[in-house]
């Protein structure tokens, strides 16, 4: 069955939404510190970091700032599509490392990433579009990294269970998410579709504490919210692509951490959306 934005009434209206910082160089993703600032990517390597409604320009690392997420360090990693690399930064904006290969493969179209809680890093590198080459890598706290899954429908936005025995990849030429078993061995189990129908070239993913994933769409300017029993309902769709445009990558925050903040490619703001039940933690503000 396919799910599309209209005519279904979406869970949250248009007047639950609203800007909540603007003048961003068509932000990517969106990503928490422990102190509870926002920060996000710009399309030419920009950094920003949004504080207590103030928009400042940390760094300026080059390229094409994808993915955003924070180490129990908070330490910065940044999936660059520009340079074909995930970088760490510290929160000065100085630059620590830089991958741009695993195991002699050089990255393609690093996308996302997401820590578990003994700190091991996975990142999606989407590959070609067409191609259907996409993959997970994962970086070991030890420092090596390598393939972890593959090959995927362009790899992109995901998101690991609580329990960190699942990690859920969106799959946007699918129009899917798709679920990775973790083994208690640490290799990756069978894969799965979790959630279809998710039109049109999903993005981002995110979750709450009650197992529900909320998934941006880029091509429909909406989001879906699938049900832990995998029921998949329109949350939330913006029609003229102004408020919700191209909406790519999520965050959960806010002082109960029940408002879901999204980044638009298509424009120039994120988006705040206040929802009923607080996000997941992740491993950053876990630690913070």
């Amino acid at each position: 069955m396919e799910f599309f934005p209209q005519p279904v009434d979406p869970v949250v209206p248009l007047a639950r939404m609203s800007i909540f910082a603007e003048g961003l160089d068509h932000p990517e993703c969106v990503a928490f510190d422990h102190e509870g600032a926002l920060w996000a990517g710009g399309e030419a390597g920009q950094i920003y970091r949004i504080q207590k409604g103030k928009t400042e320009q940390v760094a300026d690392v080059g390229g094409f700032c994808l993915g955003l997420t924070f180490s129990a360090q908070q330490e910065l990693f940044i999936c660059n599509l520009g340079l074909h690399a995930l970088q760490r930064i510290d929160c000065s904006g100085r630059i620590l490392q830089t991958i741009d290969q695993v195991d002699g493969r050089r990255l393609q179209t690093p996308n996302f990433s997401v820590f578990d809680r003994e700190g091991n890093l996975y990142f999606s590198d989407s590959g070609e579009w067409n191609k259907g080459d996409g993959c997970v890598y994962r970086l070991r706290t030890s420092g090596v990294a390598e393939l972890f899954a593959g090959p995927f429908a362009f790899a992109n936005g995901m998101a690991m269970s609580a329990a960190d025995d699942v990690l859920f990849i969106v799959e946007s030429q699918r129009d899917c998410v798709t679920r990775l078993p973790i083994r208690a061995d640490g290799t990756a189990g069978e894969p799965e579709v979790y959630a279809r129908g998710l039109a049109r070239v999903p993005d981002g993913v995110v979750l709450d504490t009650a197992g529900n994933l909320y998934v941006t769409c880029y091509a429909t300017d909406c989001i879906y919210r699938v049900r832990p029993d995998r029921t998949v309902e329109l949350f939330a769709f913006d029609p003229e692509g102004t408020m919700l445009a191209r909406p790519t990558n999520g965050a959960f925050g806010g002082p109960e951490g029940k408002d879901l903040f999204v980044a638009n490619l298509g424009r120039w703001h994120i988006t705040r959306i206040s929802t009923d039940t607080p996000g997941q933690l992740l491993a950053n503000r876990l630690a913070g």
